[in-house]
């Protein structure tokens, strides 16, 4: 579905949603210590053909995930997230590619739409629940936040 440009120009951009989301993961790091391994993945934005050769020289792939949390918890090696906005923002091919890659690696790797998905994502999973397990209650949880706006 198309959002209009008044729609999404008052939704965060996702630059801002990351910024929300290691803002709380600081503030949360004295009930879950590992969120300080929470580590962001640069490789997005434009970048000139100089630059963008030397990323790819050290090893920049695209559509990487933009965030890993490098804990182990119950079946999994990892927890990889792709933020996006909470509306508009499109998952490429090479992002979902790289998902359902590290899904069959072991890691629990996930698309979120917003900051506030991605902390509860990042809290079940330290709670140890499998990603199948609270899928269902995350997309419960951000229906009824849909139905309130």
């Amino acid at each position: 579905m198309a959002h209009s440009k008044h729609e999404t120009a008052s939704v965060p951009l996702e630059s801002h949603e990351q910024q929300a989301l290691f803002a709380w993961a600081r503030l949360a790091e004295r009930k879950y210590p590992e969120l300080a391994l929470l580590t962001a993945i640069p490789n997005g934005g434009l970048r000139n053909l100089p630059e963008a050769a030397r990323f790819r020289g050290e090893g920049v792939r695209r559509g990487f995930p933009d965030m890993i949390l490098p804990v182990a918890r119950g079946a999994y090696h990892s927890l990889a997230i792709e933020l996006k906005r909470r509306k508009g923002g499109t998952v490429s091919p090479e992002q979902k590619a790289w998902i359902e890659a590290l899904k069959e690696q072991g890691w629990c790797a996930v698309v979120c739409r917003g900051a506030d998905e991605a902390i509860s994502v990042i809290q079940e999973y330290l709670r140890g629940r499998r990603w199948d397990e609270f899928q269902q209650d995350l997309l419960g949880w951000i229906a009824s936040k849909h139905a309130t706006k």
